[in-house]
């Protein structure tokens, strides 16, 4: 993530959040980082909740509709993202750190990326 000088990377940073279960979201991640161009924020995996959640634009959760996946609203409320990030979430880590990403991802890309993943999900359970 490169940072203006004018950005305080210790700031509260407002975004909304996608959850999606851990091999869905494992998934979309590997069809986001093998695509041209496109690129994926920061992530957290919660092993706990068995959850990855992407980091995407604020008002993302107004429109979210992708089922399997909920989107919440954060307001910025306890999220820093700082030069070593702790993850805002307890018992979280993150999958992709901040500044080893960009600061969201793409809301129409991500949704791109999850119905891939679910229709690869489909396909290899339905090979078993």
């Amino acid at each position: 993530m490169e940072i203006s000088p004018s950005v305080d990377p210790c700031a509260q940073v407002s975004c909304d959040v996608v959850t999606v279960p851990t091999r869905h979201g494992l998934e979309a991640v590997d069809i986001l980082r093998r695509g041209v161009g496109e690129v994926v924020g920061p992530v957290l995996h919660d092993d706990g909740a068995k959850t990855l959640g992407f980091l995407v634009p604020p008002g993302t959760a107004a429109a979210w509709d992708v089922p399997g996946s909920t989107c919440t609203e954060t307001n910025g409320r306890g999220l820093r993202l700082t030069p070593e990030p702790e993850p805002p979430v307890e018992g979280a880590d993150w999958l992709l750190p901040p500044g080893d990403a960009d600061l969201a991802t793409d809301p129409a890309v991500l949704r791109a990326a999850l119905d891939e993943a679910a229709r690869l999900i489909e396909a290899a359970d339905n090979c078993r």
